[in-house]
């Protein structure tokens, strides 16, 4: 083991043995759902007389939703689609020649695991910005990974003069199961 590491591990001993704060030692574990909520989950179990099984379950289910919520943040964070309207907003009479039934379609996300390409073409101001964003949302609901950002971002960022560099970048937009790229033209 190198010195870091057993110095690391060393700390971590030392606090665990000396800290009885049970929180603060449920977060060690990486248990800061029930860090968070324990008088509450406490309180709520010894009301209710749960079984020693049925705690840990009620733990174990409180743990799993929330490492779940903070993958959605993180994702969403990554994928950058920004600040958007849901499809139940959008105005369907408006504009008249839209393809209704092929939009809630690849809201289903069925072109994804079939590695199909979706291009939404149009004028502006149409909404297929604001589609795009309920698809790529939708998506990682539904734990595809998503990048969405502009064709002039994409561009900008392949621009340098290594080609070690750019393989690695081309590989960045390679990677996620859907790769949202907006305005076009």
């Amino acid at each position: 083991m190198n010195s870091p590491t057993l110095t690391k591990l060393t700390k971590l001993t030392k606090m665990t043995t000396t800290t009885n704060d049970l929180p603060t030692q449920l977060l060690q574990l990486g248990l800061p759902a029930t860090a968070h909520a324990l008088d509450d989950f406490l309180a709520r179990a010894t009301k209710s007389r749960w079984s020693p099984r049925l705690i840990l379950e009620e733990l174990t289910r409180a743990e799993v939703q929330e490492r779940s919520r903070r993958s959605l943040e993180r994702r969403l964070r990554v994928a950058r689609i920004g600040r958007f309207r849901p499809m139940a907003d959008f105005n369907w009479n408006w504009p008249s020649k839209i393809d209704r039934p092929t939009i809630e379609r690849a809201l289903t996300l069925d072109f994804i695991p079939e590695a199909r390409n979706f291009i939404l073409m149009g004028s502006n101001g149409l909404g297929k910005t604001m589609m795009a964003q309920n698809i790529a949302f939708a998506a990682l609901q539904a734990g595809y990974t998503v990048l969405f950002r502009t064709a002039s971002d994409i561009l900008t960022d392949l621009h340098c003069d290594s080609p070690q560099i750019l393989r690695r970048r081309l590989q960045r937009y390679a990677r996620p199961d859907l790769l949202c790229i907006d305005q076009l033209a």
